[in-house]
């Protein structure tokens, strides 16, 4: 049985989430059976086990077209592009809406078996009008049309699994929920200390860590409001790059400038930072905070987690079924608005809420070593990739004709 995969990132461009689960799921899968990866960029790479093609995105022809339309137009013609290639795989696999036109187009073309992976949802993320303007309509149309004529749907938290089935018309039965993993072997906690001193981080001190993309999702901005609530001792290193919008990015400087007025002791990392250097930042954070105001899973929480360090994050989506309140970190509720389901009720009281868990881990040695050993416990007890891909194998196999 041999599976294709269709995905906007894999290794060298991975930036988010989506890729990292794409990059490290194909790599167990391929130890099951044969896996072809068709991706956006200039991948190519031939072994036993895995064929990678990257297809090219970065088409001049639609520069002419409206800056925010332009990301829709070059999305559905790598999408085409992909599958001009012929499939020979018994199930095609696809992650993130950039992927799912090539996946409507496998299935309609040459009658493969679709799945889809929901490492997010459109309807749930309604700030992506911002950097797509109408083109979200049309992101939104490709979304619900893949997942409803999918034959399987995996949903990486339960909670997804919910979402998934109020805002699509689909069969429960086919939706299982399969979560997120992690490199035990890559993600454990190091001594090296080499990135510390490149970025001026004082080991001596502590410091809380952001690891992500500067988007409205990630709910940056409501720690960067957070840090005038925070010990004054206590570091901030904010490891953010890859902006959805020219906006978004500067209300970020803007934010970061004016809370270095006053405190000395921010660092702001705007590079994508290779893995090794991202880990020896996990490894010697006294807290990892993930703010996000939505998270199906939260990746970032087991990468904190597996390299030894307590999280503090918001109580939203999947971030609820991966950190365990008092156990392996800080859960800080998020009361959210019905008109704007996304955004605080009160944004000051929500980041004085995440100073305040920053704080309390900060400051009791005791409590946050034991938070330590929990969370590297609990991703090796339930979060292992290699037991995930055989779920997603066994999935495959049922739907193989």
């Amino acid at each position: 049985m041999k599976a294709l995969f269709f995905t906007r990132e894999f290794p060298p461009y991975v930036y988010g989430g989506a890729g990292v689960h794409v990059e490290y799921l194909a790599s167990e899968l391929e130890k099951l059976m044969p896996i072809e990866v068709r991706s956006f960029g200039d991948q190519d790479l031939v072994s036993e086990t895995m064929k990678v093609k990257g297809y090219d995105y970065d088409y001049d022809g639609f520069n002419s077209a409206e800056k925010k339309l332009k990301a829709i137009f070059q999305t559905l013609r790598t999408c085409v592009n992909m599958n001009v290639d012929p499939i020979d795989a018994d199930v095609v696999h696809c992650h993130t809406w950039y992927a799912h036109f090539a996946g409507i187009v496998a299935k309609l073309c040459y009658g493969v078996p679709l799945v889809i992976t929901t490492h997010s949802l459109e309807p749930l993320r309604p700030w992506k009008r911002e950097q797509l303007g109408n083109g979200y309509d049309a992101s939104s149309w490709i979304e619900k049309t893949a997942i409803e004529m999918a034959d399987a749907i995996i949903a990486v938290s339960k909670e997804t699994k919910e979402d998934v089935l109020k805002h699509f018309d689909v069969d429960e039965s086919k939706v299982k929920v399969i979560y997120n993993g992690i490199n035990l072997k890559e993600y454990r906690a190091t001594q090296e200390t080499s990135t510390l001193r490149k970025f001026n981080i004082d080991p001596s001190k502590p410091y809380v860590l952001f690891v992500g993309r500067i988007t409205r999702q990630k709910g940056i901005i409501h720690l960067v409001n957070a840090i005038k609530y925070i010990d004054e001792d206590t570091q901030i290193v904010l490891c953010a790059g890859a902006p959805d919008t020219p906006e978004i990015g500067k209300e970020m400087a803007d934010s970061v400038e004016e809370v270095k007025k006053t405190r000395k002791n921010v660092i702001w990392i705007a590079d994508m930072l290779p893995k090794p250097e991202v880990i020896q930042l996990y490894s010697h954070a006294d807290v990892f905070c993930c703010p996000s105001i939505y998270e199906p899973f939260g990746i970032i929480n087991l990468e904190a987690m597996a390299c030894e360090t307590a999280v503090v994050a918001s109580a939203v989506g999947g971030i609820k079924e991966v950190v365990i309140h008092n156990e392996t970190g800080i859960l800080v509720p998020v009361q959210q608005q019905d008109s704007a389901p996304f955004e605080p009720i009160d944004p000051d009281q929500f980041s004085k809420d995440l100073a305040e868990g920053i704080n309390s881990v900060i400051s009791n040695d005791e409590k946050r070593k034991a938070m330590e050993k929990a969370g590297r416990q609990r991703v090796e007890d339930v979060f292992d990739w290699s037991a995930i891909a055989k779920e997603v194998h066994q999935l495959y196999k049922s739907l193989k004709k």
